[in-house]
């Protein structure tokens, strides 16, 4: 587990682009139940969350359509939800940070740790955009 100060600027990054935290298994539960569309962002301590991951998801919500729903868990932190969301994103191995849409509690479109490290930001929103033009 990370000390709270520690992940409280990383947590608010998401936040006040409108995410809500998720920290139980049945908050990610009753998230994925909703009708419409959810992005779930797995975040993380490690750099690739700060410079790709975080900047990513929140630029690709100035995109025309976006998800009906912003939801986050935090990997070594949220152990429970991070599990919880991690089982709904089979058959993808588990990976932090990660960002998974949902439409009907289905997934339809995942991006691991490997889509995100090493890549910008614009590439990483502009990736989440083309799977918010063809699912949201």
């Amino acid at each position: 587990m990370y000390p709270p100060e520690l992940v409280r600027p990383m947590r608010e990054d998401l936040v006040t682009a409108g995410f809500s935290e998720l920290h139980t298994a049945e908050q990610v539960e009753d998230a994925l139940k909703n009708e419409g569309t959810t992005l779930v962002v797995v975040n993380s301590v490690c750099g690739c969350a700060a410079a790709n991951a975080r900047p990513g998801a929140k630029m690709s919500l100035q995109n025309g359509k976006k998800p009906d729903q912003l939801v986050t868990v935090f990997a070594g932190v949220d152990r429970e939800a991070t599990d919880a969301a991690r089982a709904q994103m089979v058959p993808f191995p588990p990976s932090s940070p990660s960002i998974a849409l949902f439409k009907d509690g289905e997934l339809v479109h995942m991006l691991e740790r490997h889509h995100i490290e090493g890549r910008p930001a614009e590439l990483i929103a502009e990736n989440l955009m083309d799977a918010y033009n063809q699912h949201c």
